[in-house]
Parts: C-alpha cells; sequence; structure tokens
C-alpha cells in the first residue's frame, strides 16, 4: 500500500486480515469490491469478506446523519 497515493495506485492489503491480492487482474477487482476509508490520516482497505464480517461495527462507526 503507498502513503498518500492516488487510489487507482495503492496496492490494496486488508488491514484487519492482512490478505492482499497477487496479480494485476485481481488487485484491479480489489480496489472495485474492496471497502477503503481514513484512519488517522492514512488510507485503509478492507476486503470483501472482512467487510461482510464486520458491517454490524462498520455501520455503528457512522453518524446518525447517515441515518
Amino acid at each position: 500500500m503507498t502513503g498518500g497515493g492516488d487510489a487507482r495506485e495503492a496496492h490494496p492489503v486488508c488491514a484487519t486480515c492482512g490478505f492482499s491480492p497477487s496479480g494485476e487482474e485481481a488487485i484491479t477487482a480489489a480496489r472495485l469490491t474492496w471497502t477503503r476509508g481514513r484512519e488517522q490520516g492514512r488510507e485503509v482497505w478492507t476486503c470483501v469478506d472482512c467487510s461482510r464480517r464486520h458491517l454490524r461495527g462498520i455501520e455503528g462507526k457512522l453518524d446518525s446523519a447517515w441515518w
């Protein structure tokens, strides 16, 4: 993962489980399907499996304005 770069340049690594896709096609798919966010000023990625597993926790952190 590159810090501070454009999201299209980043090589996503799941911040939860550490999974990292290999191959350009898998990296492109991850950029389209994974969750990307900012924590303490840095870009973080969460894979599809971890996003699904922790959905309630993610929703719980959202401001009530989203609901």
